[in-house]
């Protein structure tokens, strides 16, 4: 929350445009905020490794840290700032209701915000204002972990590509940008197709196409590859092996998928990151994350053979199946 709220006060935009270390005072006063409550909020900062502090003789000053130049100031193009402000102003609301999650096994979008839970995107993109905020979020997130995922394997053999559930299309954009001889279809629901077509793809970007429609209900296209990411955590077994199966049968001969996902140790002792997304997971979707086994195993089901597995070493891992 200290970190969520420094956000979106916008201490770290300040702090970087500033170009000088400042006092508690002086962000007060240019962010419109009680000056005990920001001094507290600095120093909290501070113990986090999020600002850094110096004692000179004009007091103790306050600056960012390379971590909040990075990753939390708006203008950076690597920034985290949308994912945590839908991290914030959503996630956090529905983790208020965890007992309740762990007690019902199922998500808590009815609790949190008065809204039925038995259709999670539904839920997800219950206005404009929501879904975008969720799309600038997971863009953001692709800003950083995109071409690991997508480099884990050399993917320059397929040509013609499907993002299922591609959203704003960052990850298709570092698709064109690692692989340019590739094509890749933003395969999403009506509305988002809409949003990134106007919001985040540039037009003169010709490599990337859409296509509006759910997966679960509608058909698939041929493709030689298909790209699920962080779409399966989403779903439980049954629905996933639905959807697999679907891609199966559109997927070309000697194509595959890739799904992109955060993956648990054999023993499910770890990564916490993946363990605590897990539990996210439960309060506000249908899914859980999962080993890498547990995905082979859903591959296999479906029909896919050659699955290889890599580890990235950063949020988000890869496994690649072949048909």
């Amino acid at each position: 929350q200290i970190m969520f709220t420094a956000c979106e006060l916008g201490v770290f935009d300040l702090l970087l445009e500033s170009g000088e270390p400042l006092s508690s005072d002086a962000i007060a006063a240019r962010l419109g905020t009680s000056t005990t409550g920001m001094e507290r909020l600095l120093d909290a900062c501070v113990g986090l490794k999020l600002l850094a502090v110096e004692l000179t003789q004009k007091g103790v000053l306050y600056r960012n840290t390379e971590v909040s130049n990075i990753y939390l100031t708006k203008s950076s193009p690597k920034s985290q700032y949308h994912i945590i402000m839908y991290y914030s102003n959503t996630v956090y609301l529905c983790w208020h209701y965890l007992a309740d999650a762990v007690r019902e096994g199922r998500n808590q979008y009815e609790k949190a915000f008065g809204i039925s839970s038995k259709d999670p995107f539904g839920a997800m993109y219950r206005s404009e204002e929501e879904m975008l905020k969720f799309m600038a979020g997971q863009n953001s997130v692709w800003s950083i972990c995109g071409r690991d995922v997508l480099a884990a394997f050399d993917l320059s053999s397929f040509t013609q590509i499907y993002d299922l559930g591609g959203g704003g299309g960052a990850l298709a954009q570092e698709c064109v940008s690692l692989y340019p001889n590739s094509t890749v279809t933003i395969y999403d629901l009506p509305k988002v197709v809409q949003v990134a077509r106007e919001q985040f793809i540039p037009p003169e970007e010709h490599r990337i196409t859409f296509h509006a429609g759910d997966f679960f209900s509608d058909s698939i296209p041929e493709a030689e590859l298909y790209i699920l990411s962080k779409i399966l955590h989403d779903w439980d077994d049954d629905k996933c092996r639905q959807l697999l199966e679907k891609v199966y049968k559109a997927c070309k001969p000697g194509g595959g998928v890739l799904l992109v996902e955060s993956l648990l140790n054999e023993d499910k002792s770890g990564p916490l990151e993946t363990q605590l997304y897990s539990m996210n997971m439960l309060v506000q979707t249908e899914g859980k994350e999962r080993t890498a086994a547990e995905y082979s195993k859903l591959l296999e089901a479906a029909g896919f053979g050659e699955i290889q597995v890599k580890r990235t070493g950063k949020l988000y891992d890869a496994v690649l199946g072949r048909k």
